[in-house]
């Protein structure tokens, strides 16, 4: 069939296997060419499919030569509809980290399950024994709790206090004025349940138990802090109340894992286009003024970039893994430079529809945003006849 892209609000309804393999296949291009990183070869990712896990996996893979397992819940295709793109990265990967001759294998499922979890156990003893390291990068807006049945929904509002700032709609670029009201205590606690660090300590206690962790395994989970003009609505909001109980867990975690020698750390990630970044209130704003800044100084990086240092230059730099002074690894540090923070601050206060252009990169969102989908890549052909029934070759269906 032939795929074009076809948007509802911030949300693209098709993806493009072919341009979803490029994407991937550009990723492992990127990775290969910083040379290899001695770090873990039994690598466990928890939300594989997308942005930072996607990357972190082919960072374990193509940088370190790893075995990988993926979990990931993505939509599979039918005759004439698309799959969800999650599903094509992961069968793009699982094709060529099997050309390199590279263990890989998926499980398609609700990470947040016990089944999924016992599933994800049996393989790991069947076909690896134990795992070195496992990464945490769910991002989910509901979850159904596994020991009450109760379905919690995440919500994205400052605490407090009702929320003005300044957006953008990055489809026309017109910035304008969005108003959120403050949450209620159902709507924080909610947000904990789906986004906190309950679901990650449940892996982790699972896979203790199991045996299937080696000495000395480390897990990894994402989070973000963000700048003062989005802190009201992100990190000072449900969310962060949600990723301030995913850091706290790291340190419960690491308690856990004494008796294996094992550590938990949170990695504080940089602002990228994702497919939930993209609908937060004020984030793409500030993210158009991030990115332009970040290009002209050489600083910029994508979901790969990020993960390809995170394990070069912290998880496996051969030294003590640098931390804050919160326990947090923090690649971040370029995007929190002061100097361009004090940059964005400056525009921020007289950003405009018209002043957008010079000021921002909403071009270059745009973009990020398409790739996301499998879309933009010059080197694929959108007019050609496009297979959406490609698989996920693990997957047994």
């Amino acid at each position: 069939m032939i795929i074009e892209p076809r948007m509802r609000g911030f949300i693209c309804l098709t993806a493009h296997p072919d341009g979803c393999a490029q994407n991937v296949k550009n990723q492992i291009e990127y990775v290969k060419s910083k040379g290899k990183i001695n770090g873990a070869k039994r690598v466990l990712v928890i939300g594989a499919s997308t942005g930072f896990g996607l990357a972190s996996r082919i960072t374990s893979a193509f940088g370190c030569d790893a075995a990988t397992i993926g979990v990931f819940f993505e939509k599979e295709p039918s005759a004439g509809k698309t799959a969800t793109p999650g599903w094509y990265n992961s069968a793009a990967f699982e094709d060529e980290a099997t050309k390199a001759g590279l263990y890989t294998k998926s499980i398609n499922g609700d990470a947040f399950s016990n089944e999924v979890k016992q599933q994800t156990i049996d393989l790991i003893k069947k076909d690896l024994g134990q795992i070195d390291l496992v990464i945490y990068s769910l991002a989910s807006p509901v979850r159904m709790h596994p020991t009450t049945g109760v379905l919690h929904r995440s919500t994205l509002k400052p605490i407090g206090n009702t929320f003005t700032n300044k957006t953008v709609d990055f489809h026309t670029g017109v910035v304008s004025d969005v108003t959120i009201e403050p949450a209620t205590q159902e709507d924080i606690d909610n947000t904990v349940v789906v986004m906190g660090g309950e679901d990650w300590s449940m892996w982790m206690n699972a896979m203790k138990e199991a045996g299937v962790l080696a000495d000395g395994a480390m897990t990894v989970a994402y989070s973000y802090i963000g700048p003062e003009v989005t802190e009201a609505v992100y990190r000072k909001g449900t969310i962060g109340r949600a990723k301030d109980h995913l850091e706290a867990t790291a340190f419960d975690i690491t308690n856990d894992l004494k008796a294996i020698n094992g550590k938990a750390f949170v990695s504080v990630n940089k602002a990228l286009v994702t497919q939930a970044s993209s609908a937060i209130p004020v984030v793409p704003l500030y993210m158009s003024l991030l990115f332009k800044i970040m290009k002209k100084d050489g600083s910029h990086e994508g979901c790969i970039e990020q993960m390809q240092r995170l394990y070069s230059d912290r998880l496996y730099n051969g030294c003590e893994i640098p931390t804050d002074e919160k326990g947090r690894i923090r690649i971040d540090d370029w995007e929190m430079r002061q100097v361009y923070q004090d940059e964005i601050a400056e525009l921020w206060k007289s950003i405009s529809t018209e002043t957008l252009t010079e000021n921002g990169d909403l071009t270059g969102y745009k973009s990020d945003f398409l790739n996301l989908f499998g879309f933009g890549f010059d080197s694929v052909d959108y007019s050609a006849e496009a297979n959406e029934l490609k698989m996920v070759a693990s997957i047994k269906n």
